[in-house]
Formats: structure tokens, C-alpha cells, sequence
């Protein structure tokens, strides 16, 4: 599964993330944008807006926008935006963060926005929304980017750098939303980072900050639920934390209230409560059988392997505490095979005490190995919650002291509401004592004023009346000298202009005649060609229909070829032993009894061999490593067999013969099945008459064009050796071809080094590099 969701992962990438690479000379969020970016971005923000519902939904509509024309182009901003969706859209679709080059830029772009105080304003002249929506986007998507980096480092298993990126995001979030703001997606998204917090802290056994994150996921789920069962989700994890904790009575209050809250019971998180709840009970001194009947409830309830092997643990470790060894081994081994539950080191520490009771030591001691093997060092551990703590216990302290220091700048607000209005009152009534004191020294100094102002009046009328009559002479003398000047160059553009247009004539007519001759050179040598084409256009048809009547032909040779080989004595045989079996992945292989023997498979491979000669040399000289049993699998598979079947066939689980299916597939390095490649193997063996069809057609098209090109390129050649001067459209005359044939060839010429072009098209010459 991990494998196919790689595959899937690279093939979102190849339709989403070439188009959204940003362009070099795109405009930044401070530059202008063009009316695709407005679309574009209208569209990314639909797909964001879809994704907080319908994840799967909103991936298929990001791949429809790959293959629109507003993807063709993007701005930075949209570039980056796109990135960081494609980047959540993979982790909600459990697909592997394929493009993490890609989301480390647009995190640090988002960074320096925000930074910078950028997104408090949106100076794009073409922006379509209003200012306040843009601050709260880009910093809520800086948010985002922050989280979904986080995800990426722990999917990676650096912890460390996944629980800081996850505080980074409620810094973002804290420090630029108010409380009440915290709505809808916001609180969806907070709840969201908490609940991650809880994750991490958890599987470090840190319970404290697991709980403490926990309550703030709870109480954002609570405003804007996450989903239909998002808050017993999250008071099942709270109870699981007290359990760690042996706080059992903690814990069956949150179990408790997980099963008031969930709206339906065929899910697995229902099943996942009741089987904590059960164990918890029993860990309270409830009876094992109580609890044991809860749990295989739960696993007949069981809809995957994975969840199936987690019951298969919780029943295992009751049978453990209470002595029943051999049932304990049942269930418990099944859980220690499987490397890919997560529960293989839980599983080898009960095996090793019990085999250790019943005196097996040399299973003892595989399992003691293999603890020791995958064990931490205990510094190592210590070191890393160590670490977490540290962050943990900063982000808190910065909180308080961002919140104390909130508290205290309301405190001066509310001092200052008080203090400024009587302050405004005191100051009024010393301005208007001031106001009567000095109002008649006032009328004094405005009488004398005045008298100053009137002869400082005059004198300056008399100067503006003087500077006003000099000017208006510059001004008229000025005025002639311009127009003199103007007459005189109106009459040396008219004589000019006259003779440019005499010259201008001639020359349009030598141009026009010059495109009709070309235009007419290039009709004929078209028709030419068009003629050429249609001999040979018909002269394919028929070699193409002969071909079809020999396909034809070949095709009902395959099909009684098939049917024999399924008539064969042991195809029938197989084919029988299946007749009316209804085989699940979940069957254990010796229920049906269906086991092949060696003989067998040697019958079978016989039969492959009549049918099919030289099956098994075609697979191994693709890979020449494949074993025995390898090419055993690809004989089932080409009787058509699927997964479950050729598992009781060969006395295998079905996840091993998956497995085993995989492992060929990369062997062999097919996109494809291995049952529909060994099927196009075998009709390969008796002959595949639409490869012949298609190649046939191919080389003849291939072979008259490159034939054709060759011939031309070195008349090209000749004749610029003969005339270096001479043109595109001359050389066209003397092959008798289209001028854009002679174009398309010379610039072929050009990039192979054969002939470079000397100054420009008028005027220049060709040169053949020797």
C-alpha cells in the first residue's frame, strides 16, 4: 500500500506541481498582477475552501486546475499558495509529502510577509478582494505552511523539528488572531495542530503536555467540530493518556463521554473505545471474561489487518496477566510477524517472559535479541523528551508573558480613559483664564500690527506692479523668437516628409511585389507536397489493411491457444479445486485444504512450456535473478488466479503472496500488474500483430521523412556553397518545396553546427563550418 501510494503521490506531482512552479518574472504579492493570476487565485481558494470538507474531492478538482490555462503561468504568490495545497492535499489523502523542496520555499516566502508586516496591506492594483480578507489569508496560510511542515518532518521521524513547527503555528495563530476570530476553519485548524501536539507527546510518554494539548484540541472541536466524530476522537486520546498514567478511573470518565458523543458505532474509533474501555476495566480488577467478550466483539468487528492485529494485541496481553499462556502465544505471534502494526516490540516482550516460563530458551533468547536490537538508548530517549519538554515549557513561558503583558497595556488603556479626560478639563480652564487675561494686551498689539501690515502692503503693490510690467515684455519678446523658430521648422518637415513619401511608395510596391512572388512559390511547392502525400497516404492504406486481415487472424490463434492451455489436465485441475471456494484475504491458508504439491507445479510449468515456449527465458532475460518460486507465481498468474486463491494454493497467508506480488512487480520494474504483463508476455510468444501493424506504419512514415530531409539538407548545403548570399524563398524555388520546409531545415542545420548565418536576413549571408 505505502508503495502504491508513492506511485500515486508521483503522479499528482507530474500533472500539479510543474504548473505551479513560479515563474521567475512573475509579480510578487507587491507588484502587479494579471488577470490570469486573479483567476488562478480564485480558483486556488475555491480548492482550499473544498478541502477542509472533502479532501478526496478537492484533490480531483487540483488536478482538473494542472490541465487548466490559469495554471499555465502563475505569480509568486499563487505559485507558493499552490504548493502548500498540494502539500496538505497529499497528507490528507494519505499520500507520502513528495514535494517538500517546494513547501520549505513557500514557508519561508509566507515568513517574510508576515515578517515584514506585508500582509497588513494589499498594494496589487488588479487585487480583486478587499485588504482585510488578504491579512487574514496570509497569515492563516503561513499558519498552514508552518503545520503541514511539521507533518512532513514527523512523517520523516524527527520529532524534535515537528513538535517546534507545530508551536510555530500556534505562535502564528495566537499572536494575530484575537480570541473571538478563532472560528470556523480557524478552529478546525487549531484543533487539528493540538491534536498533533497530543500525538507526538504521547508517544514520548510526556502525558502531562499530552493532556494539556489535548483539553485545547477538545475545546477548538467543541467551537467548529473537525468531523462527525472529532470530539470522542479526542476524549478517547485523553483517556488513553490517564490510562498510561494508571489513573483507570480518569481514564473510564473520558472512555465514557467518548461513547455519549459518537454519533454512529460502525467505525473503527467505536471499536477502538470499546476495546480501551474493556482493558481499562480489566486493569480496575474487573473479570477477564468481561472484558474479553468486549474485545472480540471488536475484533469480529474488525475491517483491517492492521486493526485486527491491534485487538489481537489487547486480547493477548489479558490472556498473559491471567496465565493462559497458550492462548497468549495464539494471538501474540501473529502480532510479532507483522512488522508493518507498529506492535512488534510490545509482542516480543511478552513472548520472551512466557517462552522464558515454559522453558523454551532459545525462543527466549531470539526474542531478548531482537529487544535489544530495536531498543533506544535510554540517553537517547531522555535526550529527546528532554528537548520537547524544553520547547514545550518555552512556548509556555512566552504565552504568559505575552498574555501578562497584554494585561498590562489594558491596564494603562483603562488608566489613560480616566486620566485624559480630566487632564482635557484642567487644561481647558487655564486657557480660558488666559484667554480673558491677555485679552486686552491682545487689542493693543493688533491695532499696531495693523498699522505695520498696511505700508508693508503698498510697498510690496508697487514692486508686483514693476516686476509684473518686465515680465509681460520677456513674455512677448519670447513669444515672436518662438513662433519664428516654429514657421521655420514647419517648412524643413513639409520638404522633408515630401520626399520621404516618393521613396516610401516605391518601396511598397518592390515589397508587395516581392510577397506575391513568394506567396506564390510557396503555393505551388505546397500542392507539391500535398500531392506526394496522398500517393503515399494510399499506398499505407493498403499495406494497412493486409496487416489487419493478418491481425485478425492472429488474434483467434491466441484465443484457441488460451483455451487449450486452460484444457490442459492440471489447468483443469486447479480450476476445479477452486470450483465454489469462496476464499477471503482473512482465510488462514490451511482451511480449504487446497495445497499444491511440488508435482504440480511442475505439471503446470510443463504445460506453460508446450503452450507457451520460451515463457520462463523471456521473464529471466528481463531479470535474470528470479527464482523458482518467482516464475511458480507468474505460471498461477497466467491461469488467471487472483491474490487470495494461489494463497491456499501454496499454503501461504495472503499477505505474503501479496507481498511476494510486489516484490516481482519491482524486480521486474513494471507500472502494471504482474498478472497483465505475464499475460502480454505470453501473447508476445505467439506473435502480436498490432506491434507489427504500428512499427510497420512507423518506420515507413519515419523512413520517407527523414529520407526526404536528408536529401534536402544537402542540396542546402551545396547551394550555399555555390552562392553564399542566396535566400530562404530562392531555395525553396530551386527544390520545389514550401519556404517554411527550408526554414524548418536550415535551423535544424544551424543547431548541428553544419551552417551558420552571417548578419541579418536582409542583407547577410550563409557560411558551411567545415
Amino acid at each position: 500500500m505505502k508503495f502504491l501510494h508513492h506511485i500515486l503521490g508521483l503522479g499528482l506531482l507530474l500533472a500539479v506541481m510543474v504548473k505551479c512552479g513560479n515563474s521567475p518574472d512573475s509579480p510578487a504579492l507587491t507588484g502587479t498582477t494579471s488577470q490570469s493570476g486573479t483567476a488562478a487565485l480564485e480558483a486556488l481558494e475555491e480548492i482550499d475552501s473544498l478541502m477542509w470538507k472533502q479532501p478526496d474531492s478537492a484533490l480531483t478538482v487540483m488536478l482538473k486546475f494542472a490541465a487548466s490555462p490559469e495554471a499555465d503561468s502563475l505569480a509568486e504568490f499563487e505559485g507558493h499558495y499552490c504548493q502548500m495545497l498540494i502539500s496538505e492535499l497529499l497528507y490528507k489523502n494519505y499520500y507520502e509529502q513528495s514535494n517538500r523542496e517546494e513547501l520549505l520555499k513557500a514557508v519561508d516566502y509566507f515568513d517574510s510577509i508576515v515578517a515584514a508586516d506585508g500582509y497588513k496591506t494589499d498594494s496589487r492594483r488588479d487585487a480583486p478582494r478587499a485588504s482585510a480578507k488578504n491579512v487574514q489569508n496570509i497569515v492563516f496560510l503561513d499558519a498552514q505552511a508552518h503545520y503541514i511542515k511539521g507533518v512532513g518532518y514527523y512523517e520523516n521521524g524527527d520529532v524534535v523539528n515537528a513538535c517546534a513547527e507545530y508551536l510555530r503555528t500556534l505562535e502564528v495563530m495566537e499572536e494575530h488572531f484575537e480570541e473571538r476570530e478563532l472560528v470556523e476553519h480557524k478552529a478546525q485548524f487549531l484543533s487539528y495542530t493540538y491534536n498533533r501536539l497530543m500525538e507526538l507527546f504521547s508517544t514520548q510518554f510526556m502525558m502531562d503536555p499530552a493532556i494539556e494539548c489535548g483539553e485545547k484540541s477538545l475545546m477548538f472541536c467543541k467551537i467548529e467540530p473537525t468531523s462527525p466524530i472529532g470530539i470522542s476522537n479526542i476524549l478517547y486520546q485523553l483517556g488513553k493518556q490517564y490510562a498510561m498514567m494508571h489513573e483507570t478511573d480518569k481514564a473510564r470518565q473520558y472512555y465514557e463521554q467518548a461513547l455519549e458523543n459518537i454519533p454512529n458505532t460502525d467505525n473503527q474509533v467505536f471499536r477502538d473505545i470499546v476495546s480501551s474501555k474493556a482493558l481499562n476495566d480489566y486493569d480496575s480488577g474487573a473479570a477477564a471474561e468481561s472484558a474479553l467478550d468486549e474485545l472480540f466483539f471488536a475484533l469480529k468487528c474488525s475491517d483491517t489487518e492492521k486493526e485486527r492485529l491491534h485487538r489481537y494485541m489487547t486480547i493477548g496481553s489479558i490472556f498473559f496477566y491471567e496465565g493462559n499462556y497458550d492462548s497468549a502465544l495464539f494471538y501474540l505471534e501473529p502480532v510479532f510477524e507483522d512488522n508493518e502494526a507498529g506492535l512488534q516490540s510490545i509482542a516480543a516482550s511478552f513472548l520472551r517472559i512466557i517462552y522464558d516460563s515454559i522453558g523454551n530458551r532459545e525462543q527466549s533468547d531470539a526474542y531478548m535479541r531482537f529487544l535489544t536490537n530495536h531498543k533506544k538508548p535510554d540517553g537517547e530517549n531522555e535526550a529527546l523528551v528532554s528537548k520537547l519538554e524544553a520547547m514545550f515549557k518555552n512556548y509556555q513561558n512566552q504565552k504568559q508573558e505575552k498574555e501578562a503583558e497584554e494585561a498590562r497595556e489594558e491596564s494603562i488603556r483603562k488608566t489613560i480613559v480616566i486620566i485624559v479626560p480630566i487632564a482635557i478639563v484642567v487644561a481647558i480652564t487655564i486657557i480660558l483664564l488666559a484667554k480673558l487675561k491677555s485679552k486686552k494686551l491682545l487689542k493693543k498689539q493688533q491695532e499696531e500690527a495693523d498699522k505695520v501690515i498696511g505700508e508693508a502692503e503698498q510697498k510690496h503693490e508697487n514692486e508686483l506692479r514693476r516686476l509684473q510690467a518686465e515680465a509681460e515684455q520677456q513674455l512677448t519678446d519670447t513669444e515672436q523668437k518662438h513662433q519664428q523658430k516654429i514657421e521655420e521648422i514647419l517648412k524643413g518637415h513639409e520638404e522633408e516628409l515630401k520626399l520621404q513619401k516618393d521613396q516610401s511608395e516605391q518601396e511598397i510596391a518592390q515589397t508587395r511585389k516581392r510577397h506575391e512572388d513568394e506567396l506564390e512559390t510557396e503555393r505551388l511547392a505546397y500542392q507539391k507536397e500535398q500531392e506526394t502525400l496522398l500517393q503515399n497516404l494510399q499506398q499505407r492504406e493498403a499495406q494497412v489493411n493486409a496487416l489487419e486481415k493478418v491481425l485478425k487472424q492472429q488474434r483467434e490463434e491466441a484465443a484457441k491457444q488460451r483455451e487449450a492451455f486452460l484444457n490442459e489436465k492440471i489447468c483443469q485441475r486447479i480450476l476445479k479445486l477452486l470450483h465454489g471456494k469462496h476464499i477471503t484475504t482473512r482465510d488462514t491458508y490451511s482451511q480449504h485444504g487446497l495445497g499444491l504439491k511440488e508435482e504440480d507445479f511442475k505439471q503446470l510449468k510443463d504445460a506453460v512450456e508446450r503452450y507457451y515456449r520460451g515463457f520462463d527465458n523471456a521473464l529471466l532475460s528481463r531479470y535474470p535473478g528470479l527464482r523458482h518460486t518467482d516464475l511458480a507465481l507468474c505460471h498461477l498468474y497466467l491461469i488467471g488466479l487472483g491474490e487470495s486463491d494461489i494463497a491456499a494454493l501454496r499454503s501461504r497467508t495472503y499477505s505474503g503472496v501479496r507481498k511476494h506480488g510486489e516484490n516481482l512487480q519491482e524486480k521486474l520494474g513494471l507500472d502494471e500488474s504482474v498478472t497483465k504483463y505475464v499475460m502480454r508476455v505470453a501473447e508476445g510468444l505467439i506473435g502480436h500483430p498490432e506491434r507489427v501493424l504500428s512499427e510497420v506504419a512507423l518506420d515507413e512514415t519515419q523512413g520517407y521523412s527523414q529520407k526526404s530531409s536528408q536529401k534536402n539538407s544537402q542540396i542546402i548545403v551545396d547551394l550555399i556553397k555555390e552562392r553564399p548570399e542566396i535566400t530562404t524563398t530562392e531555395m525553396a524555388e530551386i527544390i520545389g518545396v514550401s519556404r517554411r520546409s527550408i526554414v524548418n531545415i536550415t535551423n535544424r542545420l544551424q543547431e548541428e553546427c553544419v551552417i551558420r548565418r552571417v548578419g541579418p536576413d536582409k542583407g547577410g549571408h550563409w557560411e558551411v563550418i567545415e
